[in-house]
């Protein structure tokens, strides 16, 4: 409903960006009901609770509301939640498939490990999305941050080695429609955004990873003690 009430009023205003985002996030949220059907499988209904939030989180109240530049810390919170989430569904989607393959029984870590390497692959492909969104759309995904200092091989004239500009208070950029001047440094255009959020997300895929590798081997021995029991406890096929 919320949504449905955003889309209302993005197009009153004629906000077609907007309108588009709302209707996104209506398919998105299709994506659960959809990986049930054809996978023939159950998602918890807290995690569906909390990829739905995500992603409301993160279109509606990030992209439309603006909360990615309005509240500080938005697009690090949603991208650490991100390797968390992302950690647990690989986690899911390859223990769901090992449970039923009896064939195969893969080890606690070897789960862990794809469970992680699943979230990690889900954060480079959002990163991709959003370079690509900037430089064909001229959005700005890949937030800008001010550094006052970096070190540059292309500046330097001898091709050699690298020079250091450090101490930056300003940055004077000079365009055909005018000049910008940036106060407090050098304005980096994403590569550290970047960077940081691939960072936050490998801090969530780790933090799940752990939960997950002890969780499952948890009940694994457990599963392995009650069998042990069950057959010491079994009278013999020879009893009267």
């Amino acid at each position: 409903m919320l949504v449905l009430v955003t889309l209302v009023f993005s197009l009153l205003s004629r906000n077609i960006e907007s309108a588009a985002t709302c209707v996104l996030v209506l398919i998105l949220f299709l994506v659960p009901a959809f990986v049930e059907q054809r996978m023939k499988i159950v998602i918890p209904a807290l995690l569906q609770g909390i990829v739905l939030l995500f992603i409301f989180a993160a279109e509606i109240l990030g992209e439309v509301n603006h909360y990615f530049v309005r509240i500080r810390g938005w697009d690090t919170m949603l991208h650490t939640l991100n390797g968390f989430l992302c950690a647990a569904v690989g986690f899911s989607l390859v223990e769901l498939l090992n449970d039923r393959n009896g064939h195969v029984h893969l080890s606690p870590l070897y789960l862990t490990l794809v469970a992680f390497c699943f979230s990690m692959t889900i954060g480079v492909l959002w990163e991709f999305f959003e370079c690509a969104v900037d430089l064909l759309l001229r959005q700005d995904m890949q937030k800008d941050m001010l550094v006052q200092g970096f070190s540059s091989a292309a500046m330097d004239p001898s091709g050699t080695g690298r020079v250091r500009v450090a101490g930056i208070l300003r940055t004077v950029i000079v365009t055909e429609g005018g000049e910008y001047v940036i106060e407090g440094g050098y304005l980096d255009i994403g590569l550290l955004d970047t960077m940081k959020d691939l960072l936050v997300n490998f801090i969530g895929a780790v933090a799940y990873s752990f939960i997950g590798y002890f969780s499952l081997k948890r009940r694994r021995e457990s599963a392995i003690t009650r069998g042990l029991t069950l057959h010491r406890s079994a009278p013999p096929d020879d009893a009267p």
